[in-house]
C-alpha cells in the first residue's frame, strides 16, 4: 500500500482543502482532529467539492447542492446519485499521509 504525505496536520484547517497526489485531485476535510479524505471532483457535475460548506460530516457541493458525507462518500441528495471516491489516511509525526491504492480517484 502506498502512502502520501499530502502535507502537516496543523496546515490543514478546519473545514475543506484540496490537495493533488499521484495525478488525482483530492478533498482533505479536517474535522476537530480528524481528516478526511475523499475524490474531489462532484460526481454530478465537475465542481470542487473541497470548496463546498461542510456540516457535521456531510460537504455540499458549490455548484448543484449535492451533500456527500466525507466519512463514505456517499451522496445525501439529489442530483447526485453515485458515490464519490474515500481514501483511507492517517497520522505520521504530525504529517497526514493519505493511501491512494484502492481508491477511485476523480470521477
Amino acid at each position: 500500500m502506498a502512502w502520501l504525505d499530502a502535507g502537516a496536520a496543523d496546515g490543514f484547517p478546519e473545514g475543506g482543502s484540496r490537495v493533488d497526489l499521484a495525478g488525482r485531485s483530492l478533498a482533505v476535510f479536517r474535522i476537530a482532529d480528524d481528516f478526511y479524505v475523499i475524490g474531489d471532483i462532484c460526481s454530478h457535475a465537475f465542481a470542487s467539492l473541497s470548496e463546498g460548506e461542510l456540516w457535521d460530516y456531510d460537504v455540499e457541493c458549490p455548484l448543484h447542492g449535492s451533500e456527500f458525507d466525507v466519512r463514505t462518500g456517499i451522496p445525501r441528495g439529489l442530483p447526485a446519485t453515485q458515490p464519490v471516491a474515500t481514501y483511507e489516511v492517517r497520522l505520521e509525526q504530525g504529517r497526514v499521509m493519505v493511501s491512494v491504492d484502492g481508491g477511485g480517484g476523480d470521477r
